[in-house]
C-alpha cells in the first residue's frame, strides 16, 4: 500500500496544520485555535482523515474538525459551501474504509453518512464545535453531508 500524503490543493493553513500536527504525532495540531471572519476566536478539536483515492487508489490525508459521537467522530462534508462535495467525500463514497488520527490516537474506521433524524442531530452537534458551518449551508444548494467514522477495533 503506498504511504498517505497531505490531499493536493489544500489551503495553505490546512497544510500547515497537518503538517504541525503530523510532525509531533498528534501531541500538537488536535485542538485548533481559528478566529473565521467576522467570529469569535475559538478553539475546534480537529483529526486527520485518510482515505483512498476513488481514481488514483493513493491514500490521503485530510485534516478536519469533528465532534465526538458513540465511540467514533462526526465530521462534516462542507468545503466551505462549495458547489460540489469534496474529495474526501467523493472518496469515502467509493472506499467506506478510512483511516483517522485523534490526537496521539491511530485507528481504522468505517465512514457512513447520515440522514433523516440522525442527521439532524448531529448537524446541530457541528453547528455547536463549528458555527460556520450555518453560513456554508446558505451559500450552497446542496445538503451538506454529515458523516461519522465508526471505529473498527
Amino acid at each position: 500500500m503506498t504511504e498517505a500524503r497531505l490531499a493536493p490543493n489544500l489551503p495553505e493553513w490546512m497544510v500547515e496544520h497537518a503538517n504541525r500536527y503530523l510532525s509531533s504525532g498528534g501531541t500538537d495540531g488536535h485542538m485548533y485555535t481559528v478566529t473565521p471572519p467576522g467570529r469569535q476566536q475559538m478553539t475546534v478539536p480537529s483529526l486527520l482523515l485518510t482515505t483512498t483515492g476513488r481514481k488514483s487508489g493513493d491514500r490521503y490525508i485530510f485534516p478536519l474538525f469533528y465532534g465526538d459521537v458513540g465511540e467514533g467522530w462526526v465530521i462534516v462534508a462542507s468545503k466551505g459551501g462549495a458547489p460540489e462535495h469534496p474529495g474526501w467525500y467523493r472518496n469515502i463514497l467509493a472506499n467506506p474504509e478510512v483511516e483517522v488520527q485523534v490526537g496521539t490516537r491511530k485507528t481504522k474506521a468505517s465512514a457512513r453518512t447520515v440522514t433523516g433524524e440522525e442527521r439532524a442531530r448531529l448537524w446541530q452537534q457541528a453547528l455547536e464545535f463549528w458555527p460556520p458551518y450555518a453560513d456554508y449551508a446558505l451559500k450552497t444548494e446542496r445538503e451538506i453531508p454529515v458523516v461519522v467514522l465508526d471505529p473498527i477495533e
